[in-house]
């Protein structure tokens, strides 16, 4: 898995798919990235297509949890991913109902109202 995200460069650009604001409403400004977001992903069986969800966030010193929900709350995964640098991400995502399915995951921190990811197959991103 962190064959992937040393071979993964991240960058923050306005063109970015996760710069534009997707999310159903615009939360408040938030200082940390702990709390509420909504996430999406793409990529595998679904192709270009996104699936979007809920998020809760948590960080515990380096270490940074993103418990996501898609399908109306139905389906489930986690990503536990450690802080490398101020805003580089390096993990893994499970899936919650499936616990054999692993991927690598890296992500950005933009800023405290978007996440932008990667997993091997194409992007799970997170927004406020």
């Amino acid at each position: 898995m962190r064959a992937f995200a040393i071979g993964k460069a991240l960058t923050t650009s306005p063109q970015d798919a996760n710069a534009d604001q997707w999310t159903p409403r615009r939360a408040l400004e938030q200082p940390s990235i702990e709390g509420e977001w909504f996430s999406r992903w793409n990529g595998g069986a679904l192709g270009p297509s996104w699936k979007q969800g809920t998020a809760r966030v948590r960080q515990r010193e380096k270490r940074v949890y993103l418990l996501f929900h898609w399908d109306e709350e139905r389906q489930r995964g986690l990503i536990e991913a450690e802080l490398e640098t101020s805003s580089r991400l390096v993990g893994r995502y499970i899936n919650l109902g499936h616990t054999a399915i692993l991927r690598a995951w890296v992500g950005v921190i933009v800023d405290p109202q978007r996440i932008d990811g990667y997993w091997p197959e194409g992007r799970l991103d997170f927004r406020r």
